[in-house]
């Protein structure tokens, strides 16, 4: 297989920015890291030994991209405060579990044939509302490490936060998608 040319490399520009999009959360930063894609393609197409195919290596230039703005993003200082809510109020996870750390009286309902619903599209319309909802520090992380795979030493060296941050980050991001799909998805008896 050849070197891919600019067209070639423009037909996958929808891909690669629905797949930005998705984990930047930002309209502006994911085009940008998808130009700067593009551009490193060009660039550096001449080094595309076809090991892959043209899909599998521009995600991969993408993902680099991708880090790049997430750094870029956690340094902005219009981010909102990763302690409060999108209502200013501060998260409070606490209140679920009693004194010793278990489930208080609203522990989890039993989730009748989850299996069942991840085959539902709606399930995956509802679970992105309620990953959209979290504050964009905590998706961020979360994506990084549930969607893009990376460990927890490379999410805290990209994103220069200690691995304590990071974990709550997670933490905060798993309970929330557990409280909104609880609520949004699951607790809806027409299911």
């Amino acid at each position: 297989m050849s070197a891919p040319d600019g067209q070639q490399l423009a037909e996958y520009r929808d891909y690669l920015l629905r797949y930005a999009l998705y984990r930047l959360r930002d309209e502006a930063a994911a085009e940008e890291a998808v130009q700067d894609t593009l551009l490193a393609a060009l660039q550096a197409k001449e080094g595309f030994a076809a090991q892959s195919s043209v899909k599998t290596w521009l995600t991969g230039i993408l993902k680099h991209k991708l880090i790049d703005a997430q750094r870029k993003l956690s340094r902005d200082p219009l981010q909102l405060d990763e302690r409060l809510d999108e209502d200013g109020s501060v998260s409070d996870f606490d209140s679920l579990f009693d004194k010793t750390g278990h489930w208080g009286s609203d522990g989890p309902r039993t989730w009748a044939h989850p299996d069942a619903a991840l085959e539902q599209q709606d399930f995956w319309r509802v679970y992105e509302e309620c990953a959209e909802r979290m504050p964009k520090r905590t998706a961020l992380v979360f994506a990084m490490r549930e969607s893009l795979g990376f460990e927890i030493e490379e999410i805290c060296q990209n994103l220069e936060i200690t691995a304590t941050n990071c974990s709550v980050l997670l933490y905060r991001a798993r309970m929330s998608l557990r409280l909104c799909l609880e609520k949004n998805w699951f607790g809806q008896e027409a299911r």
